[in-house]
């Protein structure tokens, strides 16, 4: 912290036994050894608090980032869902107009078929309908 030597130390100490004493000189330096280990302990907590906040900026740039290529990747992905949606579509809509003409004339088909086979059925049950009659000779 400070660039205080060992002679500079003792002169410091020779100056505080001159002006403070021997008697109060033990109780002046346990204090100033309180307050001295006091200010470490503030300094290390500033110290400490700096740094904090500086992880947690870190952090929040890190996290921006990160949402930002998500959101990124997110509208890359939906836009080519849509393209491909697209594509899809187009193959499909043919196919879908195919199948549904192919519908309608498998039901005319089948209309047809149906109304035959009563026809068919209504004749096969009814078979002197069809044939003419012969007149009977009375006699």
């Amino acid at each position: 912290m400070f660039d205080i030597g060992f002679s500079e130390m003792v002169v410091i100490g020779l100056v505080a036994l001159i002006v403070i004493g021997p008697e109060r000189l033990p109780r002046v330096a346990r204090t100033l050894g309180h307050l001295a280990g006091r200010l470490q302990r503030y300094v290390a907590d500033v110290k400490a608090d700096i740094n904090r906040e500086v992880e947690l900026d870190e952090l929040r740039k890190m996290k921006d980032s990160v949402q930002q290529a998500a959101s990124s990747i997110e509208n890359s992905v939906q836009a080519e869902l849509g393209k491909t949606e697209e594509a899809l579509n187009a193959v499909a809509d043919p196919l879908s107009a195919m199948t549904r003409k192919a519908e309608e004339a498998a039901e005319e088909a089948a209309e047809e078929a149906a109304d035959e086979a009563a026809e068919a059925a209504s004749a096969a049950a009814d078979p002197a309908a069809e044939t003419p009659k012969i007149p009977e000779k009375s006699g």
